[in-house]
């Protein structure tokens, strides 16, 4: 046997070696984690050297059952010492599913979306492949790999793991959003360049929000979520503004929208496919996202269809976690959602007062009075960081104010302390019969307005109609408890009585759960 021919059947030999490597590590992977997907389900080791320069390898392994993504992160020795290039890509069992070559160390598959360069598409189980080219590895080189897989389920949050979207910002602070948009993905029209309305490309919208300032917005078109595969193409440039995922729930009986999601959901509430709304949010609580009921007292009619909330029976609303109390201009007016909003809160329930654009035209701008800008109102978060997940918490917590104007700058702050204890917004906070508990609200850039304090949804005498005299004040007050439940809430209003800010409430013995 010639020298040249016993190499080449040595790396044969070798390469049929390590594909049953990976097949074996395929077959003892580890059950996928369902606790914050931080460690990789699969590892893939291996190694190259010059003599697989200009080649092509596959790295084959088994996905499991109910997949429904799949997430890889690759790397490998030798790139910027030696010059060594892996380029990536990846195999289905119908094939092809994607080539980035060097441009991507981290990449996700699923029905919905993917990362460009890659196919969104069913997840089928069965043999998959990690496709390696090597266009250069130097003749005495080597180089290790390393592949971490992740197998993501449809009960998973959206955009997890970590991974694929690390916080664009590490500090615990107030972030400015807006929750509630359209696109072209549903029915939001805008301008051509020849001035016909055309559907409105999703682009528009987050650079009309990255514009304006905001830190976050949810994408929230009609029953959707196809707009998830464009937003990951967006993610990497707007890097200073976080893309959540999210759909409006549009029912013949009231809208709703889900954020944090992009699992499939049946939304047919009419007696037979769904049969109430309390059917479709028992379909919606496995996801682990957060939902919020849309302008609830919109009339319903030829003008709206189902845009008033008419569920019927009665929703559940231990299964809801915020009312949009402020749709676009509606703050202050007889379409305010917060009436609606207080009657929750009258009953017990601890739910989140949250404000949305509703917007359909991201080219509209301030010189077209009434209409729904992007960012106006502006929902304000205090999160641990600007990442989806605490955004998502900060709102689940009620730790929200919303900016009726969508200004910059406004800030609106209320602490509650007794007996060693502290609340802010969205806090509970006990405090027996008798009980001294103090309150103080931080309001900022809102010099000349007014402090409303409202006490179960009245006015509070000791600290209502408070002239705001600074551009940053501190206005204390007291209360003493009566031991039994109540909530109270903060507003900054102007000269009219319309309402600039709106806090949510801090919760005084609040019934157990």
């Amino acid at each position: 046997m010639s020298p040249r021919l016993r190499h080449r059947l040595n790396h044969l030999l070798a390469g049929l070696l390590l594909a049953g490597l990976m097949l074996l590590l395929g077959m003892v992977q580890a059950a996928p984690s369902r606790t914050g997907h931080e460690q990789p389900d699969l590892t893939l080791h291996g190694e190259l050297d010059g003599a697989d320069n200009q080649t092509y390898r596959t790295l084959p392994f088994e996905v499991p059952a109910g997949t429904s993504r799949i997430t890889v992160q690759f790397d490998y020795s030798g790139h910027d010492d030696e010059r060594t290039t892996i380029d990536l890509g990846l195999l289905g069992p119908d094939g092809f599913r994607g080539w980035s070559g060097g441009s991507k160390h981290v990449f996700t598959v699923s029905a919905t979306d993917a990362t460009p360069s890659y196919l969104p598409g069913a997840i089928r189980p069965g043999r998959w492949s990690l496709l390696l080219g090597i266009p250069n590895i130097r003749r005495n080189s080597h180089s290790r790999y390393t592949a971490n897989i992740w197998f993501g389920r449809p009960d998973d949050p959206a955009w997890v793991p970590a991974v694929l979207n690390p916080p664009l910002r590490r500090e615990a602070r107030w972030y400015r959003g807006d929750l509630h948009m359209h696109d072209a993905h549903s029915d939001a029209s805008c301008a051509s360049q020849s001035g016909q309305r055309v559907p409105c490309p999703l682009f528009l919208t987050v650079e009309a929000a990255a514009r304006q300032g905001l830190d976050f917005i949810a994408i929230t078109d009609h029953n959707t979520v196809s707009q998830a595969n464009p937003m990951r193409e967006l993610q990497p440039y707007f890097d200073r503004l976080l893309l959540i995922p999210g759909r409006e729930i549009t029912t013949f009986s009231g809208h709703a929208n889900l954020f944090g999601s992009t699992a499939p959901v049946d939304f047919r509430v009419d007696g037979r496919q769904v049969k109430d709304w309390n059917a479709l949010l028992r379909q919606v609580a496995p996801l682990q996202g957060l939902l919020s009921i849309n302008h609830p007292v919109r009339p319903s009619g030829e003008n709206c269809m189902g845009c008033g909330w008419t569920a019927t029976p009665a929703v559940d609303m231990t299964q809801v976690q915020a009312i949009e109390i402020v749709n676009d201009s509606d703050a202050g007016t007889p379409l305010s959602g917060v009436p609606f909003w207080e009657r929750q809160l009258a009953q017990g329930h601890r739910l989140t007062g949250i404000g949305g654009s509703d917007n359909h035209d991201a080219l509209l701008s301030a010189a077209r009075p009434g209409s729904s800008l992007v960012g106006r109102p502006a929902t304000v978060v205090h999160a641990a960081e600007l990442s989806m997940p605490a955004i998502l918490a900060g709102i689940r917590a009620g730790h929200v104010f919303v900016d009726v104007e969508g200004s910059r700058d406004r800030l609106l702050e209320l602490d509650a302390q007794s007996g060693g204890q502290h609340a802010t917004m969205g806090d509970a906070l006990r405090a027996d019969a008798g009980a001294r508990v103090h309150f103080e609200v931080h309001a900022v850039q809102v010099s000349g307005k007014r402090l409303a304090v409202l006490l179960d949804g009245k006015p509070f005498a000791p600290a209502v109609d408070a002239a705001i005299g600074g551009a940053d004040q501190r206005i204390g007050f007291d209360w003493t408890s009566d031991g039994r439940m109540h909530w109270l809430r903060a507003e900054i209003r102007d000269d009219a009585g319309k309402p600039l800010l709106i806090g949510n409430p801090v919760y005084l013995n609040p019934a157990l759960h």
